[in-house]
This record gives C-alpha cells, sequence and structure tokens, in this order.
C-alpha cells in the first residue's frame, strides 16, 4: 500500500476466491497493479522446481461491463489485435456474459511486464468508453483470477491463501 499509494481492500468470504479493490489514481493503481503482476510471478516460480527456462506467465481475469467490450474488440477485432501485437501479452475478450452480471471476462496472460502494457491499453480503452446503462456487478463464486476494472479502481479476485 505504501509503495504504490493506492488503496486497497481484500473482501472477506468463505468462497475459493477473494476481491481485492485497488483504489487510487491511475498511476498509483497500476503501480499496485505492477507490484501484483511480479509477485503473482515470484509465487508462481517459488512453486516449480527452480529448473523452469524462463519465467511463468501469469494470467489475469478482468471484469469489464458489456457494454464497454465492443470499443475494445474494435471494428472487425482491430482493437484487441492491435493491443496484442503491441503488448505481446494474449488477450481473450469471453462471448458470454459473468453469470447474473452485465460484464464479461477479459483474460489476459504473459509475463508482468505485458500484463501490465496491456491493462494499460485496456483501461485507455474503456475510459474513453463509458459503459451504456446499468452494470450488474459480477460477484464471484468459483472461478478464479478475477480483477474488475473501472476508471480509476480496479478489484481483484484471487484464491485465499493458506
Amino acid at each position: 500500500r505504501p509503495q504504490s499509494s493506492a488503496r486497497i481492500t481484500i473482501s472477506e468470504g468463505s468462497c475459493p476466491e477473494r476481491i481485492t479493490t485497488i483504489t487510487g489514481s491511475t498511476d498509483a493503481v497500476f503501480r499496485a497493479v505492477s507490484m501484483i503482476a511480479f509477485k503473482l510471478e515470484e509465487d508462481l516460480g517459488a512453486g516449480s522446481d527452480g529448473a523452469a527456462a524462463g519465467r511463468a506467465p501469469v494470467t489475469l481475469r478482468l471484469v469489464i461491463p458489456a457494454s464497454q467490450c465492443g470499443s475494445l474488440i474494435g471494428k472487425a477485432g482491430a482493437k484487441i489485435r492491435e493491443i496484442r501485437e503491441s503488448t505481446g501479452a494474449q488477450v481473450q475478450v469471453a462471448g458470454d456474459l459473468l453469470p447474473n452480471s452485465t460484464e464479461r471476462a477479459v483474460t489476459v496472460s504473459g509475463v508482468p511486464d505485458t500484463i501490465i502494457q496491456c491493462v494499460r491499453q485496456i483501461c485507455a480503452v474503456i475510459l474513453e468508453s463509458p459503459p451504456k446503462g446499468a452494470t450488474i456487478p459480477y460477484h464471484p463464486g468459483l472461478s478464479l483470477g478475477t480483477i474488475l476494472l473501472s476508471a480509476n479502481q480496479v478489484r481483484a479476485c484471487s484464491p485465499p491463501r493458506g
């Protein structure tokens, strides 16, 4: 928290995932996301036998209002293709809404540097295209690794440690 200057809270709960909410200036939120991505990579690497030949890929699942996904995809997929090519991250936009919500999952995979660049570009697109109509937020149940994005806030869902 002090290093990023962001406000970070983690939800209580007994389900397999918890929601982490990151609030602050755009820079503070990106510092926190960056630190989290590198920590996830470190934890993934620590789980291996040390013989892994390269960096462990990190996967985040962003949750974005469905009304903004068209802007993210772009005409004939041009915008998402541009994001993939410029960042080197793998990006997939789910076709279906998340349960009981008006939001869709956007899965981002790669090493932390590529994920951070990708999240920056995704945020730029959704900030330029505000959601249309009411957004019914997704409340996770049994899925893992979710980050919820809105303007200057990120909510991340991850399995509890322990």
